[in-house]
C-alpha cells in the first residue's frame, strides 16, 4: 500500500511564503511525476506544478516565477514553496504521485489535502 502524507499549509497574509511537503511511504520501487494540484470549492482540481524523476519542471501560468517544485528522491518527497502568495492562491493543495510499486503495478496516487489561506 502507498500512501501520501502532506503538511506546511496554513493561513498566512499576502505577500508571505508556504512551504508545502508531501512525503511518500509504503510498498514503493519508483515514483515518477510528482505534482501539486489545488482545488477551490465548486471547481475543478486544477495543476499547479509538475516534476519528473529527471528533475525538469512544470508550472501552470499562474505559479510561474511565484512557486518552486522541487523534490528529494532519497526521501520519496515532494516539496512545493510558494512566495508572494495572493488570496487567489487560497485552496485546498493536493499531492499527485505517479508510483510504481514493489509488485510493478504503476497507479497514480493522491494526498488528503493541506489547506491555504491568504488574507488580504
Amino acid at each position: 500500500q502507498v500512501q501520501l502524507v502532506e503538511s506546511g499549509g496554513g493561513l498566512v497574509q499576502a505577500g508571505g511564503s508556504l512551504r508545502l511537503s508531501c512525503a511518500a511511504s509504503g510498498n514503493i520501487f519508483s515514483i515518477n511525476r510528482m505534482g501539486w494540484y489545488r482545488q477551490v470549492p465548486g471547481n475543478e482540481r486544477e495543476l499547479v506544478a509538475l516534476i519528473m524523476s529527471g528533475g525538469s519542471t512544470s508550472y501552470a501560468d499562474s505559479a510561474k516565477g511565484r512557486f518552486t517544485i522541487s523534490r528529494d528522491n532519497a526521501k520519496n518527497t515532494v516539496y512545493l514553496q510558494m512566495n508572494s502568495l495572493k488570496p487567489e492562491d487560497t485552496a485546498v493543495y493536493y499531492c499527485n504521485a505517479v508510483i510504481t510499486t514493489n509488485y510493478l503495478t504503476t497507479s497514480t496516487y493522491w494526498g488528503q489535502g493541506t489547506q491555504v489561506t491568504v488574507s488580504s
